[in-house]
């Protein structure tokens, strides 16, 4: 697909955009954007504006207020400063020049300056045409440029299955790197196996517990091992394994194995969670691999050849100092050249690293693999790792590889007004699982999608299976469902339905208001593909869906009340060929939407 879409961008590019009837709409906003800009420029040639004004800041958008026009202008508002002139002085003479445009009806001066724009009904003709001749390929873009981006997400510790609190990271991440790649960038998605530090020796010494258990021995979970059912699985495939090799056993016998074994055993169950998820990964990353092998020592001294990394001591912690604190000389990283708050160790005196050192090798690891950007994917419990990670990132790179890092907030569960807890150690936590039995993938991951990844999310189980605008997800599946009736059901009546019949429709027969409303709202979808991908926020995509959506039922509802404007006119074909196409250009849309968020698009709802 994406093959097909550079290759539509070579084609366009190759001619004259001057809009010919019927050419399939790229971006509309960005059309008349560009015809905003020829506008500018003719008034510079004609002396209205002067020379070397910056049009980086003017834009096209939807208005406020959609009773104002189809879209607004704030090129006059931007421009009256630097070109001395008065933004209402400037609206005047734009709005005369873009009048001439055959694409717009009206263009009227609003407030001090802004510009409201109408435009013809053949345009909204012409995105429905659009829509349908380039399917899904609809709002893709080339701005990534093909750039290469890492979104490492995920990356929990291998100590036990994930649970809800992963799997927000791991949806927001997913999406993100499906919104990324349609917008025009080559993605690796990428899990960091946490599996160098002492976490998965607790790991290993609570499997252990449960090896022993399936000997038959009584065990007590001591604080500090998990004691969730979950491992009762693994300790039987110890024994299964090894048989009573490790029983009675000290620990330097069989710690090593049994580590390894374990996180093997819970990366096994990890990657079906993900998979169950619609989750693939490209690559995962041990950070075991990072030791021994000479890869954390080749990342500090990178820094140490950039004069980064230093013998010092750390001032004492702000507040109240406590009693056994003491100044400890070791080598420090200067991140406060870089922007963090204070510099941070990666090595102790005794030699061993701090906790940083192979945060700061894998990131090395990263960039020396060519990556253009990275992106995180951190719990909100990690806010305090974002100023030093993005310092080691600009000093490892010199400040040529960007480093992005979003914080999934906490997910908050209700079922029947009350919350669940989670608490992996005391193994009550909700997994994955959990959630994908009670509400299945589709509904789990739009929930997931329907706040901004930094704002805490309330998933109530009651709610998102109730059939009511209200529930987002069913909404959205609602408006694609509904369009698959109408094909079936036009299909039975002899009338057009199949993708070639009504991308031969009369689309001029389009002509109510409410009908060129849903293709406004279908032409906003290329501008919302590149902003969700700019700002990195596929929550974007899933209020696109919603909004969408509303028009369509708002239309559908309509026709209730005005037999015009229902989507099939048996006594019409023409006009059911053009109704079908705007319904089905919506279902196009909605699919595309869904396929970036991971949800499959329903056919039918039961």
């Amino acid at each position: 697909m994406r093959a097909l879409w550079v290759l539509e961008l070579r084609r366009c590019a190759a001619k004259r955009c001057d809009k010919p009837e019927g050419r399939p709409v790229m971006n509309l906003f960005a059309d008349i954007r560009a015809a905003v800009i020829t506008s500018l420029n003719a008034m510079i040639q004609e002396g209205t504006l002067p020379e070397g004004l910056d049009f980086a800041n003017v834009a096209v958008e939807p208005p406020r207020d959609a009773g104002h026009g189809d879209m607004a202008t704030n090129a006059a508002m931007v421009l009256a400063k630097p070109a001395k002139k008065k933004p209402r002085d400037i609206a005047d003479s734009l709005a005369a020049k873009l009048a001439e445009d055959p694409r717009i009806d009206s263009a009227d001066v609003a407030g001090p300056g802004f510009l409201n724009l109408r435009l013809a009904p053949v345009v909204w003709q012409q995105v429905v045409a659009g829509v349908l001749a380039q399917g899904t390929a609809f709002g893709r873009s080339d701005m990534g440029q093909w750039r290469k981006v890492n979104v490492e997400y995920v990356s929990a510790n291998p100590t036990g299955p994930l649970h809800v609190g992963h799997t927000r990271g791991a949806v927001f991440g997913d999406a993100l790197a499906a919104l990324l790649e349609y917008a025009g960038h080559v993605v690796t998605r990428e899990y960091y196996i946490n599996d160098g530090g002492g976490q998965v020796d607790v790991l290993a010494r609570s499997v252990y517990l449960r090896y022993l258990e399936a000997h038959g021995q009584e065990v007590a979970f001591e604080d500090g091992t998990y004691p969730g059912d979950y491992l009762i699985g693994a300790g039987q495939a110890l024994k299964d394994k090894v048989g009573d090799a490790y029983v009675g056993q000290p620990e330097d016998v069989w710690l090593a194995d049994v580590r390894g074994f374990a996180t093997d055993a819970m990366m096994e169950m990890v990657r079906a969670d993900l998979a169950d998820l619609g989750i693939k990964m490209d690559v995962f990353f041990s950070e075991k691999s990072l030791y021994g092998t000479g890869r954390i020592e080749a990342a500090i001294e990178d820094l140490k050849g950039k004069g980064l990394i230093y013998w010092g001591t750390l001032p004492p912690p702000k507040g109240k100092i406590p009693d056994d604190w003491q100044a400890r000389e070791q080598w420090l990283f200067r991140s406060t050249q870089y922007g963090d708050d204070e510099d941070r160790p990666v090595q102790k005196s005794d030699g061993a690293w701090a906790y940083f050192a192979p945060d700061i090798a894998y990131h090395y690891d990263k960039v020396q693999r060519g990556f253009d950007a990275l992106i995180d994917v951190f719990g909100a419990d990690h806010g305090g790792y974002v100023k030093r990670m993005k310092a080691a990132v600009a000093a490892l790179s010199e400040e040529r590889v960007p480093l992005e890092i979003k914080l999934a907030q906490i997910v908050r569960l209700f079922k029947d007004g009350e919350e669940f807890k989670m608490s992996k150690r005391a193994g009550t936590f909700i997994t994955v699982q959990d959630l994908l039995r009670e509400v299945g993938k589709d509904v789990t991951r739009f929930i997931m999608l329907t706040r901004k990844n930094d704002a805490p999310l309330d998933f109530d189980f009651s709610k998102v299976t109730e059939q009511s605008k209200d529930n987002p997800v069913f909404y959205v599946q609602y408006a694609h469902a509904r369009v698959m009736s109408v094909l079936r059901k036009a299909q039975a009546a002899g009338l057009p339905h199949t993708d070639a019949d009504l991308t031969t429709a009369d689309l001029s027969l389009l002509d109510h208001p409410a009908e060129h409303a849903l293709a406004a709202k279908l032409a906003e979808w290329p501008r919302l593909v590149e902003i969700a991908a700019r700002t990195h926020e596929p929550h974007r995509v899933a209020f696109y869906l919603y909004d969408l959506a509303s028009e369509f039922h708002g239309l559908w509802n309509r026709g209730n009340d005005v037999p015009s404007l229902r989507f099939l006119q048996e006594d019409n074909v023409a006009a059911s060929g053009a109704k079908i196409a705007l319904a089905r250009s919506v279902s196009v849309v909605i699919s595309a939407g869904l396929g970036i968020l991971g949800v499959e698009p329903a056919q039918e709802m039961r």
